[in-house]
């Protein structure tokens, strides 16, 4: 039996859960943008209460983009910003 070079992962993102199809030589880099998502929503879910699930996801997802954009500013990451614009189409698919 072949293996597939894809499959379906369930990432939790805040407190919304997203299935997901994804190579699976690429489920480190999802897991990882996981971690990194539900520490940044943690941080605003802290500092500022009663915003919304919503709200704490566009904040982690803005204080991200903005992290990236500096350090994209001060070196190379067109191969990382590749991967994250997939894992950001993936959530916008679930989404719908």
């Amino acid at each position: 039996m072949e293996v597939s070079d894809t499959f379906q992962i369930k990432l939790k993102l805040g407190a919304m859960t997203f299935p997901i199809t994804i190579k699976r030589d690429e489920e480190l880099f999802y897991r990882n943008a996981e971690k990194l998502i539900n520490e940044r929503f943690t941080y605003y879910a802290n500092h500022y209460p009663h915003q919304g699930n919503d709200t704490y996801l566009m904040m982690a997802t803005l204080d991200i983009a903005v992290n990236l954009q500096r350090t994209e500013a001060s070196g190379n990451l067109k191969p990382v910003m590749g991967i994250l614009e997939g894992l950001v189409n993936e959530v916008e698919n679930a989404l719908r």
